[in-house]
């Protein structure tokens, strides 16, 4: 998952950005050394390769030796720091190319035009499981045992690094980084640990899911020093998988029946061999997309959010169905099973502590300003939009 108890690609996405994906200068860091920590060299190249310049857009100055959420060629000049603009505190400063924010806490107004932008990358990227995936491994580095912020990890932005990005388990999270950026130029007064939580949120309720009671105003960590160590986010086989889950969600401080509820979000997304070392190449129910086709899903319907993870895990009749060890053991550990089982047969209740779950776990390790955080949503609606599925493969060899 990560967060999920999964692979670097339990969650995995809808095709890279098109060419056509905005990309646009980012303020100067405050130097080479640091910016250098930022994006891979190899994700920076397939950026180049990827993504065209903005139209109307000068590109930023060659920074060879920067590795930054932008490029510094023509072809990602959203990717890279332009030397023209005033150096920056932040991190991946804007790698919007915007002025970074007055204040730590997140706009409300800017939240909410945010929030919308992402429904509408969804309907045309169906980017849902990439987009928990994100905020959920940003969050998910979380140590209780550990008080000082930010070394304690959790929901702090540090996802943008490189250093962190370069983690075994967030393999190919820079695709979601380059998803998000024009949403993030376009609403420079979000941070972007509000922005990851904001955006895996509002993914689980687009396709489906619960209303999740999440609240905003996250502080950035500012440098890559503050990521935490790899190694914080569970596995997909690990020898003992109760043991692994229970080790890893415990040391967050969740539990057993949290455990469950979020093993659950697994409902969305597919397995990719070639990224994650799991999962079949493609299945009747991936060959045709939506978006990239291929990889192996949990369920049938793996853009919709719903019960038919437990159902399906519980049953195991269908081969093209992918079940990991930390899947399967959600109905052989006596503790987890009660769970497993209960969600199995009642969406309502799985519905009910996934949403607190999710919340929970988008909080976790936060530093919030204002203290209390910042809600945007209003009295919840009588009646919710009715839910429709993307179109699927047929299912048929």
């Amino acid at each position: 998952m990560q967060l999920l108890p999964l692979q670097p690609q339990s969650f995995s996405s809808s095709p890279p950005p098109s060419a056509s994906t905005a990309t646009a200068p980012m303020a100067s860091l405050t130097g080479a050394a640091a910016a250098s920590r930022l994006l891979p060299s190899a994700s920076r190249a397939r950026l180049s390769l990827s993504l065209s310049s903005s139209a109307g857009r000068s590109p930023a100055s060659p920074l060879s030796s920067l590795r930054c959420l932008r490029g510094s060629s023509p072809l990602a000049s959203r990717l890279f720091l332009s030397q023209r603009r005033p150096s920056m505190h932040l991190l991946a400063a804007q790698y919007s190319g915007a002025a970074s924010p007055k204040c730590a806490a997140s706009d409300p107004e800017q939240l909410k035009g945010a929030r919308e932008e992402i429904k509408e990358l969804l309907k045309t990227k169906f980017c849902h499981p990439l987009l928990v995936r994100l905020g959920w491994h940003d969050a998910g580095t979380y140590n209780k045992n550990i008080e000082e912020w930010p070394k304690r990890g959790g929901a702090n932005g540090s996802l943008r690094c490189e250093i962190e990005l370069k983690h075994a388990a967030n393999a190919g999270l820079v695709n979601a980084l380059k998803l998000i950026e024009p949403i993030k130029e376009k609403y420079p007064s979000v941070t972007y640990a509000d922005l990851f939580q904001l955006a895996g949120a509002t993914a689980i309720e687009e396709a489906g899911g619960p209303k999740i009671p999440m609240k905003y105003g996250r502080v950035d960590v500012s440098k890559p020093e503050e990521c935490p160590e790899e190694g914080r986010l569970p596995d997909a086989g690990p020898p003992s998988p109760a043991n692994h889950l229970r080790e890893v969600f415990y040391r967050m401080g969740l539990n057993d029946k949290e455990i469950v509820a979020l093993s659950g979000a697994h409902t969305l997304g597919r397995s990719r061999p070639e990224r994650s070392g799991w999962g079949k190449p493609e299945t009747k129910y991936t060959k045709d997309g939506p978006g990239a086709p291929g990889g192996q899903s949990w369920t049938v319907q793996w853009l919709k959010f719903d019960n038919s993870y437990f159902k399906d895990i519980k049953e195991r009749k269908d081969e093209d169905l992918l079940v990991l060890p930390t899947d399967g053991v959600l109905f052989e550990d006596p503790s987890f099973k009660v769970y497993a089982e209960k969600y199995a047969e009642d969406q309502e209740a799985f519905f009910k502590d996934y949403a607190e779950a999710h919340a929970k776990l988008s909080n976790l390790g936060a530093k919030f300003d204002p203290p209390e955080g910042i809600v945007i949503d209003g009295p919840a609606k009588a009646a919710p939009e009715k839910f429709v599925a993307a179109t699927y493969s047929s299912g048929k060899d």
